[in-house]
């Protein structure tokens, strides 16, 4: 499986199936997102997830991929750093404000920041076709963002707090996004970097969850929770491991932008399963999202 995977990068092939696999992690991303927003405190799902995952990777880390090489290490290490300021910043604004609202902001964030990242790290050049796919797709995003803003009928006294840690979200969701892709990317074998990652990255928010959950008057089933763990941890897998292989087979930023049709994926999710509102303009605002990311993937 890894020796195909290598044999594809840099191919058409490969462009081929890091757009198959960008857009599969845009659609699991909103359904990990709205899985931690959901019925139970978002820290208290974030951990269960984690938790999930991280006893999942273990095994394939320590006895099925190929051990890391000695100077993955450091970067291991900055991946846990980047990756844990990503999710305690998350899990603030998730309880701020509402999964519509906060979930476009944190989202529209990433995806010019990262384009920027991958032409300063990768050198990655973007032609003036998909900068106006860039543009269209922010549009679409901050639009929605601000959509969602003006109609908003619950948590409006913290809404300034949840904005401000969305848009600082944002920009960790830039910066693990083109630190995984060189990380990825600096292994031989892409699967010992994914198993690694998932393993490491598991250990710090079950402490958080486990004492926030001790401190609770009303604590939640136990059982439930873990539940939404293990389902959250199958989809962290396919989610965040498809975009980081997407970065190693292909361009990051473009892997970037098509995963931020999440936020389409996101706005059916809150409306669908959340009873969140939806209506025409946010649909017109969803399109142009989704015009923004085929102009991306067009006009490279």
């Amino acid at each position: 499986m890894s020796d195909w995977i290598i044999a594809l990068e840099g191919t058409e092939a490969g462009h081929q199936a890091a757009l198959v696999l960008a857009l599969m992690a845009a659609f699991l991303h909103a359904v990990f997102g709205a899985l931690q927003k959901g019925r139970y405190d978002p820290w208290l799902s974030r951990g269960a997830i984690d938790f999930c995952y991280g006893v999942m990777a273990a095994p394939f880390a320590l006895f099925v991929v190929p051990w890391p090489e000695p100077h993955m290490w450091p970067i291991f290490a900055g991946a846990f750093v980047i990756h844990v300021g990503y999710k305690l910043l998350q899990a603030l604004a998730y309880t701020k404000g509402a999964f519509t609202v906060v979930y476009p902001v944190v989202r529209g964030m990433g995806p010019l920041f990262t384009v920027i990242g991958a032409y300063l790290i990768f050198d990655e050049r973007f032609n003036a076709v998909q900068w106006l796919g860039v543009a269209v797709l922010l549009a679409g995003i901050f639009g929605l963002a601000l959509y969602n803003l003006l109609y908003l009928e619950s948590a409006r006294d913290t809404l300034g707090a949840a904005l401000g840690l969305a848009a600082l979200t944002g920009l960790f969701v830039a910066a693990y996004t083109t630190y995984d892709a060189y990380g990825i990317r600096a292994t031989a074998d892409p699967f010992t970097f994914l198993a690694w990652f998932f393993m490491i990255d598991g250990m710090v928010m079950p402490v958080i969850a486990i004492r926030r959950w001790r401190q609770m008057t009303d604590r939640p089933a136990p059982a439930p929770l873990m539940m939404r763990g293990f389902i959250g941890g199958i989809v962290a897998f396919f989610s965040f491991g498809a975009v980081m292989m997407a970065t190693r087979l292909d361009k990051v930023g473009e892997a970037a932008v098509l995963r931020e049709t999440s936020t389409v994926f996101a706005a059916l999710i809150g409306w669908l399963v959340l009873r969140e509102t939806v209506g025409p303009r946010r649909i017109a605002l969803m399109a142009l999202i989704a015009l923004g990311a085929v102009i991306v993937e067009m006009g490279g």
